[in-house]
């Protein structure tokens, strides 16, 4: 059973963003008796903050299926750690293919958790069980620190496109910035993908304001998104999901940027539903259309062919029911389709490269397509395995 525990802030190290009524934190942190691992429930936000305390492989992978952590690089992080807890508790070689096996079924959308339990597998497979644990909290620390770097320099580069933004910005009193779902620092370990361009620009003093996507059906971007912007302090408001193309439409969007959960070797992108519909609006209007990609959410074994890529089919209560704070401050659930209508919760869409302007990447901004990609990352080409 799974335990909500002490708060206390995560590992921090300076210039990082995430913080939380002022106290620094990451989404994923050891807690005080240095194995269990504690993470932000991200089911109760925004209003209640909680610190979730995962104790066992199961603990782990409940939390990811859950969605009490999610975003695919914050999935990834918290699988490693998952095969973490898994050797602790035995680390023979059939305790290992069993934990990944049980992590992999989690959430088969997001290619950072096939990533980073091909990383965790290979690197425990060749030592002694004696040595396993260790190396397994060494190797999952060492995948948190690196999101940390890969979205800071998404961050980063993607700042350059906001400075660029500014003196062709269509209302003057600020860059206005559309984004969908959860591309933050909760979908990440800290920084985030999509929104760090725009914390780096707010704390640099360029006037930002981002539109809010609510993205039903679970509505991380009302839910999540408005709260991390709100911890930081960026001016944005909460729309409806269909509201995107007429704020577009009446020159109130300057750019769009969204966060991915596998992008393809040509520069197809799968995000949260409702993604595609952005980009056709964007396409139609003449506004640029964004995607922050770290390198783990790259899928190079897929060229071509993006309909293969797993679609998540969730639960369909996410749809038929939704969970609010009620004028008394009760949190409840509540249904809001008739009884017996049939429902279908198709939790990501796939848009197509062509609608993409460019891929913000860790190593920098790109064209959406084979050679932007390979330019980048001349290691990995159509085709190619993984990375490991």
């Amino acid at each position: 059973m799974m335990v909500y525990g002490s708060a206390t802030p995560a590992r921090v190290t300076p210039g990082n963003t995430m913080n939380v009524n002022g106290e620094p934190y990451r989404t994923i942190w050891l807690a005080e008796d240095g194995w269990a691992v504690n993470v932000i429930d991200q089911t109760r936000l925004p209003h209640e903050f909680a610190v979730l305390r995962l104790a066992t492989l199961r603990e782990a992978a409940s939390a990811i299926t859950t969605m009490v952590v999610r975003g695919a690089p914050l999935i990834g992080a918290t699988a490693a750690y998952g095969v973490c807890l898994a050797m602790r508790a035995d680390p023979r070689d059939e305790a290992l293919s069993s934990a990944c096996a049980m992590l992999a079924a989690t959430r088969p959308t997001a290619v950072n958790l096939q990533w980073a339990l091909s990383a965790m597998r290979d690197a425990l497979t060749g030592l002694p069980p004696s040595a396993r644990a260790d190396a397994a909290y060494r190797l999952a620390a060492e995948i948190c620190d690196q999101d940390v770097a890969a979205s800071r320099a998404i961050g980063e580069h993607g700042l350059a496109l906001i400075r660029d933004l500014f003196p062709r910005r269509r209302q003057p009193d600020c860059v206005n910035l559309l984004t969908h779902c959860n591309a933050g620092w909760l979908a990440t370990v800290d920084w985030g993908t999509a929104l760090a361009p725009v914390y780096m620009a707010h704390d640099e003093g360029i006037p930002v304001h981002v539109w809010v996507d609510e993205t039903r059906p679970r509505n991380q971007g009302a839910a999540l998104t408005a709260w991390e912007l709100m911890q930081h302090g960026v001016p944005h408001t909460v729309i409806v999901d269909s509201a995107g193309g007429h704020l577009m439409q009446q020159g109130l969007v300057d750019a769009c940027i969204t966060g991915t959960d596998r992008t393809t070797a040509r520069g197809d992108v799968c995000n949260k539903i409702g993604t595609y519909l952005k980009a056709l609006a964007a396409h139609d209007n003449g506004v640029p259309f964004y995607v922050a990609v770290p390198s783990s959410s790259i899928d190079w074994s897929i060229d071509g062919e993006p309909m293969r890529i797993p679609i998540e089919q969730r639960p369909v209560t996410e749809v038929s029911r939704v969970t609010g704070r009620s004028d008394d401050g009760e949190i409840i659930s509540v249904q809001v389709t008739p009884d017996g209508s049939p429902v279908a919760n198709h939790a990501f869409d796939v848009t197509p490269a062509r609608l993409v302007t460019a891929l913000i990447t860790d190593r920098g901004v790109c064209a959406a397509d084979r050679d932007g990609l390979g330019s980048l990352y001349p290691e990995h080409r159509a085709g190619a395995p993984l990375p490991a």
